[in-house]
C-alpha cells in the first residue's frame, strides 16, 4: 500500500513530517486532524473517542487500532474504495466521523484533502480537483446542492450522516450522478454500519448493513447490532423494522416516542410527513415534534420550528393544513417557535435542551 498524501486547509505534509511532530497548526481543526496523523502513523494502539451527546450526555469509549481498521475495511469493500482514490475530510477530526474518514484514508491508501469544516466545503476545492469519496452531513449537502450541484457531480461516491436526510432534500439527489449514502452508525459501532442508497436507480428506503455485520431487534423494537470486531452487542434506542438479518428501515428514536391519550406516536414519522407543507410556508430551516405533560393526555404534542414566528393569519393558515395532514392524535396541539436551537458540540440538534427553554 503506498504512502497516502496528505493535505489540510491547502497545505501538504509529508508521512515523516507528521511522524516526527514537524508542523504548526493554524486553527483547531488542523491541530486535531495533524495530531491524529501523528498518532496513527505512530502506530498508537488505543484510542478515546467522545459521544456526541445528541441523544443523552456525551461519553468516552475507547477502542483499539485493530477496531478501527476493521470498520474501514468493511466501508472499503461496500464502496469499492481503492488505493490512490482521493478523499475529502471536511468533518470535524475530534469526533468518530472526521477521525474515521481519517483511518480509512491511511488503511486504503486514498488521497487525504482535509479541509475547516463549513457550510459548503467544496467552496474551497478547486473545481477540477479529483474527489473521489466524501463524507457531510445533511446540512453541508444541501447547501451544496444550492451552489455546487455540478461541483458533486463529479464525486464519486458521498456518504451523508449525523442526521436523518429528509424527502425534501432526497428528491433533490434525483438527477444528482454522484453515488450518495445515508449511513446509520455511532460512536459505538466506529461509524456506520449501514448505507442506504438515495439516489439513482437503485435508490432505497432501508439500510444495508456492512459486510460482516447482522441486526435484528429487542422486546422494545429497537435495533439491536452484531459486528465481529465489536466484544458485545450494540443495543440500541432506535426503532426499525427488520427486513432481514442483514436490512432494516428506521422508524425514529424508542425514547421521542410520545404517549398521547394511550396511542403511541414516532415524532420522526410526523416530521417526515411535515416536511413539504411547511416549505410552503417559507419555513426551510430545523424543527422536531416532541411531547410536552398534559393532564387530559399524559403527553400532548408539540412542534418546534427554528424560524421567526409567522404572522397570526399564517400561523392559522398552517395548523388547518397540518390537521388534514397528519391524524388526530398526530396533530401538534402546541407550535413553538425559537430563533436558535440548542445544539450539541457537532452541531446537531439538543433537543432536551431546546426543549427546556419553553415556558412550562
Amino acid at each position: 500500500m503506498g504512502r497516502s498524501k496528505i493535505v489540510v486547509n491547502g497545505k501538504s505534509y509529508t508521512h515523516d513530517q507528521i511522524i516526527t511532530n514537524s508542523f504548526d497548526a493554524a486553527t483547531p481543526f488542523e491541530q486535531t486532524t495533524l495530531s491524529f496523523c501523528h498518532q496513527w502513523l505512530n502506530g498508537q494502539e488505543r484510542f478515546t473517542l467522545q459521544t456526541s451527546g445528541s441523544t443523552g450526555a456525551p461519553k468516552e469509549i475507547t477502542f483499539s487500532r485493530d477496531q478501527m481498521i476493521a470498520s474501514a475495511k468493511m466501508t472499503r469493500e461496500a464502496l469499492q474504495l481503492k488505493e490512490g482514490d482521493k478523499a475529502l475530510i471536511s468533518l470535524d477530526t475530534k469526533y468518530i466521523a472526521g477521525q474515521m474518514m481519517l483511518v480509512r484514508s491511511f488503511e486504503i491508501g486514498m488521497d487525504i484533502i482535509a479541509v475547516e469544516p463549513s457550510a459548503n466545503p467544496l467552496h474551497k476545492i478547486q473545481k477540477n480537483q479529483q474527489i473521489d469519496f466524501t463524507a457531510l452531513v445533511p446540512y453541508q449537502l444541501q447547501n451544496i446542492l444550492n451552489n455546487n450541484q455540478q461541483q458533486l457531480n463529479s464525486i464519486r461516491v458521498a456518504i451523508i450522516g449525523g442526521a436523518p436526510v429528509d424527502p425534501s432534500l432526497q428528491k433533490q439527489l434525483r438527477e444528482i450522478t454522484c453515488n450518495v449514502y445515508a449511513t446509520y452508525g455511532m460512536t459505538e459501532t466506529l461509524s456506520h454500519i449501514g448505507l442506504m442508497k438515495l439516489n439513482g436507480t437503485t435508490s432505497e428506503n432501508y439500510f444495508t448493513v456492512l459486510p460482516g455485520v447482522t441486526v435484528e431487534k429487542d422486546g422494545r423494537g429497537c435495533l439491536v447490532i452484531h459486528t465481529a470486531f465489536l466484544e458485545e452487542a450494540v443495543v440500541t434506542n432506535d426503532l426499525v423494522e427488520i427486513i432481514n438479518p442483514d436490512q432494516f428501515k428506521w422508524l425514529g428514536r424508542w425514547d421521542n416516542v410520545i404517549n398521547t391519550g394511550g396511542v403511541k406516536v414516532i415524532p420522526e414519522k410526523i416530521e417526515n410527513q411535515l416536511t413539504a407543507l411547511l416549505k410552503t410556508y417559507g419555513i426551510t430551516g430545523r424543527y422536531f415534534v416532541f411531547g410536552l405533560p398534559d393532564t387530559q393526555l399524559g403527553q400532548k404534542v408539540c412542534l418546534a420550528i427554528e424560524n421567526t414566528p409567522l404572522k397570526p393569519n399564517m400561523l392559522r393558515g398552517l395548523q388547518t393544513e397540518i390537521k388534514s395532514t397528519l391524524s388526530k392524535y398526530e396533530v401538534p396541539k402546541e407550535i413553538k417557535f425559537l430563533e436558535r436551537f440548542e445544539e450539541t458540540e457537532t452541531g446537531k440538534v439538543n433537543r432536551l435542551k431546546t426543549i427546556n427553554l419553553f415556558p412550562a
